[in-house]
């Protein structure tokens, strides 16, 4: 009673997709990559640097 199988993650994951769509869905997911990232960067350039802040990436450093 109080445990969800996977049909009934099937049938949740089926209603988020009609409600937000495919397309906002993936731009949830990657934003949220990039927060779970850019913590882990920062969580490592304050334990490795003391105190020194750590380098940002921008979109100018990637080469298109």
């Amino acid at each position: 009673m109080g445990t969800m199988s996977i049909g009934h993650w099937l049938v949740v994951l089926l209603i988020v997709l009609l409600i937000f769509g495919p397309k906002r869905l993936g731009d949830v997911g990657k934003g949220l990559g990039q927060g779970i990232r850019g913590l882990k960067e920062g969580l490592a350039g304050k334990e490795g640097e003391g105190g020194t802040p750590a380098t940002e990436k921008t979109d100018k450093d990637e080469p298109k």
